[in-house]
């Protein structure tokens, strides 16, 4: 029998994200990877979360677009689940998850849903709440991208990416550009192809001192916006180094794949600009998405 009575529906949003700068220090001790980059969310293009109470103590879950995803590796159930066993809350429900953020498309669906879990849970759990830190640790258990998506803007991350400081970045004016193919690139695929391609790069020790807890301004006239894993995932997918090439010949200030591909994100001056490259990129059954930066 239920026991969280008060618990009503509830639709939320799980956005996407990029990556603006991704630099990959090497292959670490544990297996991991030492990793600097500066996280920006997508606000616009969002995943969506309904929540319904259930009748007894378990999740069920449905996902109509992509049924493959209604099984216990969801990083929804995980997060229900680990947040059951931290805190003694885990109330029974029902989960619809309508799915818009791209499969292995390097922009963080998999894990904002998992912290957009968290969060609902922790906003509903009433003495039984986690503080910032328990929070985050336990969004880190779910995976390294996850602790991101606890947070309301840019930031960031070293490690495994679970390192996170906020940063004042502004892309103000801008409009950013997603091309998004119909490809698939898993994110452990690419980070093996990364080492076979870099067999000598290892972290024997912490290459960069944490930032400590300001936040740490970012002017994009002084990003850098590159991704290491270009040369690995372009190598076998050339479609995609042609997509940001076309971007950049059409006018884009800056242009990049996202985490470990295949969506490549460009910006630009102006909205007029973006739809222009939107329109040169048409007919290559490539989805385009566009946002006005805030």
């Amino acid at each position: 029998m239920n026991t969280h009575s008060s618990l009503t529906e509830t639709i939320v949003a799980s956005p996407a994200k990029i990556n603006l700068h991704l630099s990959i220090l090497g292959l670490r001790k544990d297996g991991y990877h030492e990793l600097v980059t500066l996280f920006y969310p997508v606000t616009e293009l969002y995943d969506t979360i309904r929540i319904e109470p259930g009748h007894d103590e378990n999740m069920f879950m449905r996902c109509p677009k992509r049924p493959e995803l209604e099984s216990t590796s969801n990083l929804i159930y995980k997060a229900w689940k680990t947040y059951g066993e931290a805190t003694g809350f885990q109330p029974g429900l029902f989960i619809t998850l309508d799915k818009n953020i791209p499969l292995g498309g390097g922009l963080g669906g998999g894990s904002s849903n998992g912290a957009t879990m968290l969060r609902w849970l922790n906003d509903n759990a009433g003495s039984k709440a986690l503080g910032t830190a328990e929070l985050r640790s336990l969004a880190a258990q779910l995976g390294a991208d996850v602790p991101f998506f606890l947070l309301d803007g840019p930031a960031w991350a070293e490690g495994i990416g679970e390192k996170l400081v906020p940063s004042e970045i502004s892309l103000s004016g801008m409009t950013l550009l997603l091309a998004l193919p119909n490809i698939h690139v898993e994110t452990s695929w690419a980070f093996q192809a990364w080492d076979n391609n870099n067999p000598f790069s290892s972290v024997s020790k912490l290459l960069t001192t944490p930032h400590n807890d300001t936040k740490n301004p970012s002017p994009v006239s002084e990003l850098v916006v590159k991704n290491d894993f270009e040369p690995t995932v372009f190598a076998k997918h050339p479609v995609l180094r042609e997509i940001k090439e076309k971007l950049i010949n059409v006018g884009a200030i800056s242009a990049a794949m996202s985490g470990s591909g295949a969506s490549i994100f460009a910006l630009f001056r102006s909205r007029v600009a973006a739809e222009q490259a939107a329109v040169a990129l048409k007919g290559n059954e490539i989805e385009i998405f566009t946002m006005c930066c805030p």
